[in-house]
């Protein structure tokens, strides 16, 4: 399916970029259509990054409403999780004088419990706990293409192996949400 859309993805790392945008293409989104604002490696907080741009990103997709202008963020929850991730973002919003995302915004934000690496734990069928952190890294970002491939099939037929983590369970939630598959 081909979606002449804009999307801006804000994240932290290769490894979200690489996810995020092999879902959307596995999903029928077309690559020239992204924009990618990721975090300068090497250069402080990723998670900064993430909630520093968040405001201005928010802002500039609500400007496009009705223009299919979607925002997406991917942040990892560390300690805080998704609910303290999301606290955080709504804090900046206030900060600047912006109203807190909410149901109606083109938004879709994806904070996986601790990191990615729980997420793609899950994937490769590992059993996972979110309460701990320390599953291991892919050797290279690109690698999670099939478990990605895995998880746009599962989303699409609304049935996440169970049990699934619940931050992944509320993502896709929101993705069925924002585009019904």
């Amino acid at each position: 399916m081909s979606r002449s859309v804009r999307v801006v993805l804000l994240c932290e790392d290769r490894q979200h970029e690489a996810f995020v945008t092999r879902f959307l293409r596995e999903a029928g989104w077309e690559r020239r259509s992204f924009r990618v604002e990721r975090a300068p490696a090497g250069r402080g907080s990723a998670e900064q990054y993430v909630r520093e741009r968040f405001p201005a990103e928010l802002q500039a997709v609500r400007t496009k409403r009705g223009e299919r202008a979607y925002l997406f963020v991917m942040v990892d929850g560390d300690a805080q999780g998704p609910t303290g991730r999301m606290g955080s973002l709504e804090a900046i919003c206030g900060e600047y004088g912006i109203s807190p995302p909410d149901e109606s915004d083109q938004l879709l934000v994806c904070v996986p419990t601790w990191n990615i690496e729980t997420w793609l734990a899950y994937l490769r069928g590992e059993s996972v706990d979110e309460t701990r952190s320390g599953y291991p890294r892919l050797d290279r970002p690109r690698d999670c293409a099939p478990l990605v491939k895995e998880l746009v099939e599962m989303c699409s037929d609304r049935a996440l192996r169970t049990p699934s983590p619940p931050s992944l369970q509320a993502t896709c939630t929101r993705y069925q949400q924002l585009f019904g598959g």
